[in-house]
């Protein structure tokens, strides 16, 4: 009663810090399987992308404010997919992939959006990990190993020298914890929409691995933030 009664909040229009409020809360009960067992709707789900702003088509991420809220919906629905196998099946049916993958290319030379990335990137992961079929989707449909490794690139600021070589600054400084943090899950869900591929049989396709191993090659020469996290890393 008590995730029905949030979500019927925050279905209206709230302020900001009370949307944040209630999906801090959400999340820390999202962890009790039992507890979702009730809320795993498709209607909740919906509530969840919509504040995630996963349902609005082409419009930029313009509102600085609403990043917070964008944040917690993301870590929410984390926590729903990794427990729920009703909230997996239902990703499928609302095209959750699809919309990560929209939200993930508005991230694209914008601030402030580290976090946001972040957490898309690891909903990625688990749908990646958790559901063949959206695997696949990924894969074949939404050009996955595409939008996954230029969000790799992306977080280790790769500059190129040639076409599948990248330049070697042995005097970088180390990645954040942020960029570190993003890297490893755009790893993990490329790991995972990458596994069944051992053919490769077009020429793009040959092109989008060079130019993946090419990357590979630089992210084990960075350095993260703590000898730990590198070690996350590599």
């Amino acid at each position: 009663k008590l995730c029905e009664g949030i979500l019927n909040i925050l279905e209206n229009d709230t302020k900001t810090s009370c949307q944040v409020a209630c999906l801090e809360a959400l999340r820390i009960l999202s962890r009790d399987k039992k507890v979702l067992v009730p809320v795993t709707t498709k209607r909740n789900m919906q509530i969840l992308m919509r504040l995630a702003k996963l349902d609005t088509g082409e419009d930029p991420l313009e509102r600085v404010s609403e990043f917070p809220v964008i944040v917690e919906a993301l870590k929410c629905l984390c926590n729903i997919i990794f427990n729920s196998a009703i909230a997996q099946k239902l990703s499928l049916e609302l095209n959750l992939a699809a919309m990560l993958c929209n939200l993930l290319e508005k991230c694209k030379d914008q601030q402030f959006v580290g976090d946001i990335k972040c957490f898309d990137l690891r909903l990625l992961f688990l749908l990646s990990l958790l559901h063949t079929d959206i695997r696949s989707q990924l894969r074949q449909e939404l050009q996955g190993v595409q939008v996954l490794t230029q969000a790799l690139e992306s977080s280790l600021s790769v500059r190129w020298t040639e076409e599948y070589k990248a330049a070697e600054d042995r005097d970088r400084p180390p990645l954040s914890l942020q960029e570190t943090d993003c890297a490893i899950e755009a790893l993990k869900a490329l790991f995972n929409v990458t596994l069944d591929s051992w053919n490769v049989h077009s020429k793009n396709e040959s092109h989008q691995f060079r130019y993946m191993a090419a990357i590979l090659r630089h992210c084990l020469l960075t350095a993260g933030p703590t000898e730990d996290k590198t070690e996350e890393l590599h």
